[in-house]
């Protein structure tokens, strides 16, 4: 269980596809889903998880047994090892950027620096992020895990601009982080879970855009764009006590 964002900052590799790679693995599965994409997103799926998790196909016309492969060194964890393993190390992860989001928008609130229309949006979008703390917060223990120590947060509420500002840096950053760690959820409800929180999250971001001069709706194009826990946790280590 981490008791700071500072213990590990080092690149992380990601983790093998977890629920794609598992759909890979079970012809069962694949053929249904082949079947039911159909097409061009039959091919294109194809394409896809050969090239991320190799073809799970076996060569019928070899005469004589290969030479066994050395075995592939074991992928590190997608999240600083402090957070724990596999999925509940994802969602400690997760909870901890959780409890940044819902420190922000408390202190926030308690400013009145929004009034009207804009002010009740602000609240609710705190509601929110305390109900992903908690539910995240139930699933590690649910899970049979420890949940992370909340850590204190620091940022600077000084004006409606500024805090909308950085409002949207954070909600397009947690959006991100979830993004990020979807390949590596085992899971499949930990994953649904996980994309409902991601989706909000950008949702939220998207809403912010329009407070902030300049601030884009979707800022990366077509395409959402991941964030490895390395490139999150330095990202969010200036607001932490």
């Amino acid at each position: 269980m981490p008791t700071s964002l500072r213990e590990d900052e080092d690149e992380l590799a990601p983790q093998p596809r977890g629920i794609v790679e598992q759909l890979v693995r079970d012809d069962v599965g694949r053929k249904k889903f082949l079947k039911a994409v159909g097409g061009a997103g039959a091919a294109s799926f194809g394409a896809f998880v050969l090239a991320a998790c190799g073809s799970s196909s076996k060569k019928t016309t070899t005469t004589s047994a290969p030479a066994a492969a050395p075995a592939a060194p074991a992928a590190p964890p997608s999240v600083p090892v402090a957070f724990g393993k596999g999925d509940i190390g994802i969602l400690n992860y997760a909870l901890t950027l959780e409890y940044l989001e819902d420190q922000f928008y408390a202190k926030v609130v308690a400013a009145k620096l929004f009034k009207g229309a804009v002010g009740s949006l602000v609240a609710d979008f705190g509601t929110q992020e305390a109900a992903h703390v908690a539910a995240l917060h139930a699933t590690v223990l649910k899970l049979g895990g420890t949940p992370a120590a909340k850590p204190t947060g620091k940022f600077p509420i000084t004006s409606a601009a500024a805090v909308a500002k950085l409002a949207y840096t954070v909600e397009n950053l947690g959006a991100s982080a979830y993004l990020g760690q979807a390949a590596s959820i085992v899971s499949p409800v930990v994953l649904a879970a996980a994309l409902a929180i991601h989706t909000v999250e950008a949702r939220h971001a998207a809403t912010l855009a329009t407070l902030v001069p300049g601030g884009m709706i979707t800022p990366t194009g077509a395409f959402a764009v991941p964030a490895n826990s390395a490139t999150v946790l330095a990202a969010v280590k200036p607001f932490i006590a």
